[in-house]
């Protein structure tokens, strides 16, 4: 454990070092106090709480730049090392490539929930205290779950990009294969299951079997948590209302999304240990 904490403060080291790391961070920071600042003009015209106004499209934004941080964190992290000749150099210590994955999937998460925690603690802060009464105690219960969630749903993300970079021998395939991924579970897996149903198949796909399809992808659990809060107010529409009414218990979702954070971590493990260097 002594060499994946090692490895994982390094990583903490060098992603805040890394221009994309820094570039992403600042944009999420941006995108977040924007939305805290404009979201807050319907919040009057709906009755709504203005947090959970702009939870609701914080919660959109986190499906698409969330694992697109995390790819690029990890998607290099261990065929780049070994394309460098430095993967070779950190092995001759005493540790483990158990430890070496652990480590870089600890250090890239903690980077990701720092710049979350960053982020929307910041525009959730700033949009409470804006409002002559406050944010409600729902309103902050469920920008804590925002966060929480956003960093599960980082983890999985940086799991498989540590499963590409494990797997792959080439940076340029592990790159290719990271952005495959994330134009699979964010934008073609959604458009996939609404064409489905808009186009006759939802009277082949039983209503049990629609939500469980939406387990097999995070950002669809991510986004069933944190849609659930909102689902009847009229504030959420399209596939994220379908979504967002799927019929799963909270602690069904909480358990999908931890473990979809470990799952492709024990790939990237399995894959790394089998891998010749």
């Amino acid at each position: 454990m002594n060499g994946a904490l090692t490895v994982a403060g390094l990583e903490v080291r060098l992603g805040f070092r890394n221009r994309w790391v820094l570039a992403t961070t600042l944009l999420m920071a941006v995108l977040a106090l924007s939305i805290a600042m404009l979201g807050q003009s319907p919040a009057g015209n709906i009755d709504a709480d203005p947090l959970i106004v702009a939870i609701v499209s914080l919660a959109s934004l986190t499906i698409f730049l969330i694992p697109l941080m995390a790819l690029l964190l990890s998607y290099d992290a261990i065929v780049g090392e070994v394309d460098q000749g430095t993967m070779l150099l950190l092995l001759s210590y005493p540790v483990s490539r158990t430890a070496v994955v652990l480590g870089k999937f600890f250090g890239q998460t903690t980077i990701i929930g720092l710049a979350t925690l960053l982020g929307y603690g910041l525009a959730g802060i700033i949009v409470a205290f804006s409002q002559e009464s406050g944010a409600s105690a729902e309103g902050w219960i469920a920008l804590a779950k925002l966060i929480v969630s956003a960093i599960l749903m980082g983890a999985a993300f940086v799991g498989l990009g540590l499963a590409c970079s494990s797997f792959t021998r080439q940076r340029g395939a592990a790159a290719g294969l990271a952005v495959s991924l994330w134009l699979l579970f964010v934008i073609v897996f959604d458009l996939l299951l609404l064409g489905a149903l808009v186009s006759g198949f939802d009277s082949v796909i039983s209503e049990g079997a629609f939500p469980m399809m939406l387990l097999a992808n995070p950002a669809d659990v991510f986004r069933m948590l944190n849609m659930e809060l909102v689902a009847g107010s009229g504030l959420v529409s399209g596939f994220a209302k379908v979504s967002a009414n799927a019929s799963i218990a909270t602690a069904g979702l909480w358990g999908a999304l931890l473990l979809w954070s470990v799952s492709p971590l024990a790939v990237a493990v399995l894959f790394f240990k089998r891998s010749d260097i």
